[in-house]
């Protein structure tokens, strides 16, 4: 029983309102929705899933809120039928969960809190002749009230073993309604309804970098999942939480979409990307469709080559330089094999559309299974604004700068992270670096001195200020600070990760 046509597009982590060290980011975050939006009517999207992290705080900017918004009403009048969206470990449940009655009225269905009858989290979706045409399995992020009790001096691993028992049993039930929902539709429709499972999780092993402000989402980093959590009835699952686009326990339908824009330095590199996934008999091949640009006109949007092609030489040979870093993104992206870095996969093809500048980006066929009639997609997404992380000294510093802004185009600047690596000891570091860049398309955002660093851990000198610090950095300095006896740390330091989490988690926005 064939599957009708169907085109999602999955993903997350908009973190909308966050700051770079300080500086606003709303151009980007608007840039990026006015291409989402445009790629939603050039792809013909039917259903938008965004799987958690819509904000970047559980309080967000007046700002914030008007992009979301603004953006839902004007996705709603597009090609797409429908917008799912469930709640992140950033979002308010019940900020998002406030307006959802109203939403309904625009097909966007938000799931910000985990329902207490799962099968509201069982959602149905209808085509534009009112038949159906998915069943997604909106699953918003799980918190720890809703997967386990706690106990009085409960231990670590038991801790875990709870976390994960309440998050499979939750996953499993979910599973159940929506397999009795879609043989039921099955036979009243005689074809196959696929099932779309949301979730927001840290999968274990899942690729992060250090800056990307990525939180570990249970006390004392429990909670870490694996692929045979999902039911083998989900035909795909669109997760959120980690920033880099990655499949998970290498199953090509358990994938994270990742942020549409990197988050911080640490992600500069990044190709960011959204998925299409494909459902049932395409009527024109990929190749054959347009290519969203970040032009608001999608009359401006260049049309596709009519045949997917192969890698073409040099996209080969920058991609294996790229991969040598062994990041999870890379072998998603270039379809690379694990075991053989230097080998393209034969059947790995891609496509390519261009960016508001003219630059080429790969469009990239990540799976295709002809016995689920389903395809993946990697859409790749402009960068808004660009960033740079630099290291070394002084001189090696200045010569990488100057190669960064000659690799610019005419209307683009870069923001800079300057690591300063030299022997050579500095004392007007931000003299010397502000000089380096007078007069340049750029702006560093921040410098970092690792000599200055390292005399701070060695406590010779004191120069850092909370900005350079995180939470639980800042505790270890008190337990040093105070003395405190090693066989005393371990009991603060949990009563300590407790406090942070419960500060992280308390819905302010809620009764």
């Amino acid at each position: 029983m064939p599957t009708k046509p169907l085109t999602i597009l999955h993903t997350s982590d908009w973190h909308l309102g966050r700051r770079l060290y300080g500086r606003m980011r709303y151009e980007e975050f608007e840039a990026f929705l006015s291409w989402l939006q445009d790629t939603i009517s050039a792809q013909q999207v039917d259903v938008l899933i965004v799987a958690g992290d819509i904000f970047d705080t559980m309080t967000p900017s007046n700002r914030a809120q008007a992009l979301y918004y603004e953006f839902l009403g004007r996705v709603s009048k597009s090609c797409c039928q429908h917008i799912v969206i469930v709640a992140g470990n950033h979002d308010s449940p019940t900020f998002l969960d406030a307006p959802s009655n109203v939403l309904k009225f625009l097909n966007v269905h938000v799931i910000g809190t985990a329902c207490e009858d799962l099968h509201d989290e069982i959602l149905v979706l209808d085509d534009a002749d009112g038949t159906p045409h998915c069943i997604i399995v909106a699953v918003p992020y799980l918190r720890d009230r809703d997967v386990r009790s706690s106990s009085a001096g409960e231990s670590a691993d038991s801790k875990d073993a709870n976390v994960i028992n309440g998050i499979r049993a939750h996953y499993d039930e979910v599973a159940r309604i929506a397999k009795a929902k879609q043989a039921e539709l099955a036979e009243a429709n005689q074809r196959h309804i696929p099932i779309i499972a949301t979730g927001h999780l840290f999968a274990a092993g899942g690729q992060t970098t250090d800056d990307d402000g990525v939180r570990e989402l249970y006390v004392g980093s429990l909670g870490k999942i694996s692929a045979d959590m999902f039911d083998e009835g989900f035909d795909y699952v669109a997760l959120g939480h980690l920033h880099v686009p990655q499949r998970v326990g290498g199953c090509e339908h358990i994938r994270y979409s990742g942020s549409p824009i990197a988050m911080g330095f640490g992600e500069a590199k990044q190709q960011k990307q959204v998925l299409l996934v494909q459902f049932g008999a395409v009527e024109n091949d990929f190749s054959n469709q347009k290519a969203a640009s970040n032009s608001t006109s999608e009359s401006n949007m260049p049309k596709l080559t009519n045949t997917v092609t192969k890698i073409e030489q040099s996209v080969e040979k920058a991609a294996k330089k790229v991969a040598s870093r062994s990041t999870g993104f890379i072998d998603d992206l270039f379809d690379f094999d694990d075991s053989v870095e230097s080998d393209v996969k034969e059947e790995s093809t891609v496509e390519e559309g261009l960016t508001q500048t003219g630059a080429k980006l790969a469009y990239q066929l990540l799976h295709d299974d002809e016995s689920r009639q389903m395809q993946v997609v990697s859409l790749p997404i402009p960068k808004f604004q660009k960033l740079a992380q630099i290291s070394g000294d002084l001189e090696s510093i200045n010569k990488t700068i100057d190669k960064t802004i000659q690799a610019l185009d005419a209307t683009e600047s870069v923001w800079l992270e300057i690591i300063y690596t030299g022997d050579e000891v500095v004392s007007e570091l931000r003299e010397h670096i502000q000089a380096m860049v007078d007069g340049l398309p750029c702006e560093v955002l921040k410098i970092k001195n690792t000599r200055t660093y390292n005399k701070v851990l060695n406590q010779q000198q004191i120069s850092e200020t909370l900005q350079d610090l995180n939470e639980e950095e800042v505790f270890e300095r008190c337990l040093i600070a105070h003395n405190i006896p090693d066989e005393q740390k371990s009991s603060l330091r949990d009563a300590y990760d407790q406090i942070v989490y419960n500060l992280r988690h308390e819905d302010t926005q809620a009764e």
